[in-house]
Protein backbone atom coordinates (compact mmCIF):
# COMPACT_ATOMS: atom_id res chain seq x y z
CA UNK A 1 0.00 0.00 0.00
CA UNK A 2 1.87 3.51 -0.92
CA UNK A 3 0.31 6.57 0.17
CA UNK A 4 0.77 9.89 -1.31
CA UNK A 5 1.72 12.02 1.90
CA UNK A 6 2.67 11.51 5.49
CA UNK A 7 -0.77 12.72 6.57
CA UNK A 8 -2.72 9.90 4.54
CA UNK A 9 0.00 7.57 6.16
CA UNK A 10 -0.90 8.76 9.64
CA UNK A 11 -4.49 8.60 8.72
CA UNK A 12 -4.25 4.64 7.20
CA UNK A 13 -7.12 5.50 4.89
CA UNK A 14 -10.04 5.77 7.61
CA UNK A 15 -8.26 3.14 9.91
CA UNK A 16 -5.98 5.45 11.95
CA UNK A 17 -7.99 4.70 15.15
CA UNK A 18 -7.77 1.03 15.03
CA UNK A 19 -4.26 0.89 13.31
CA UNK A 20 -2.35 3.34 16.22
CA UNK A 21 -4.63 1.64 19.51
CA UNK A 22 -3.30 -1.78 18.24
CA UNK A 23 0.61 -0.61 17.87
CA UNK A 24 -0.05 0.87 21.45
CA UNK A 25 -1.53 -1.94 22.81
CA UNK A 26 1.58 -4.14 21.38
CA UNK A 27 3.95 -1.38 22.32
CA UNK A 28 2.38 -1.53 25.73
CA UNK A 29 2.39 -5.55 25.96
CA UNK A 30 5.88 -5.76 24.87
CA UNK A 31 6.90 -3.51 27.84
CA UNK A 32 5.50 -5.42 30.40
CA UNK A 33 6.90 -8.96 29.15
CA UNK A 34 10.46 -7.41 28.98
CA UNK A 35 10.59 -5.11 32.13
CA UNK A 36 8.16 -7.14 34.19
CA UNK A 37 10.59 -10.27 35.07
CA UNK A 38 13.49 -7.54 35.06
CA UNK A 39 12.13 -5.87 37.79
CA UNK A 40 10.84 -8.95 39.24
CA UNK A 41 14.48 -10.66 39.59
CA UNK A 42 15.58 -7.64 41.08
CA UNK A 43 13.20 -8.06 43.80
CA UNK A 44 14.21 -11.54 43.89
CA UNK A 45 17.97 -10.58 44.17
CA UNK A 46 16.91 -8.26 47.26
CA UNK A 47 14.84 -10.79 49.20
CA UNK A 48 17.50 -13.57 49.02
CA UNK A 49 20.37 -10.86 50.15
CA UNK A 50 18.18 -10.03 52.77
CA UNK A 51 17.66 -13.68 54.19
CA UNK A 52 21.26 -14.01 53.98
CA UNK A 53 22.08 -11.04 56.11
CA UNK A 54 19.43 -12.65 58.60
CA UNK A 55 21.27 -16.01 59.03
CA UNK A 56 24.56 -14.91 58.26
CA UNK A 57 24.88 -13.69 62.00
CA UNK A 58 23.39 -17.02 63.37
CA UNK A 59 25.34 -18.91 60.75
CA UNK A 60 28.46 -17.78 62.30
CA UNK A 61 27.67 -17.91 65.47
CA UNK A 62 26.79 -21.78 65.09
CA UNK A 63 30.51 -22.26 63.58
CA UNK A 64 32.28 -20.58 66.80
CA UNK A 65 30.06 -22.53 68.61
CA UNK A 66 31.21 -26.23 67.17
CA UNK A 67 34.84 -24.71 66.51
CA UNK A 68 35.26 -24.20 70.61
CA UNK A 69 33.58 -27.66 70.91
CA UNK A 70 35.67 -29.18 68.47
CA UNK A 71 38.69 -27.52 70.55
CA UNK A 72 37.28 -28.49 73.97
CA UNK A 73 36.87 -32.39 72.40
CA UNK A 74 40.71 -32.25 71.03
CA UNK A 75 41.84 -31.16 74.60
CA UNK A 76 40.35 -34.33 75.97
Amino acid sequence: MQFSSFQEFIQMGGYAFNVWSVYGMFAVFLAVNLLGPLRRNKQIIRELKRRYELNAPAQSGASSANSSAESVGDSQ
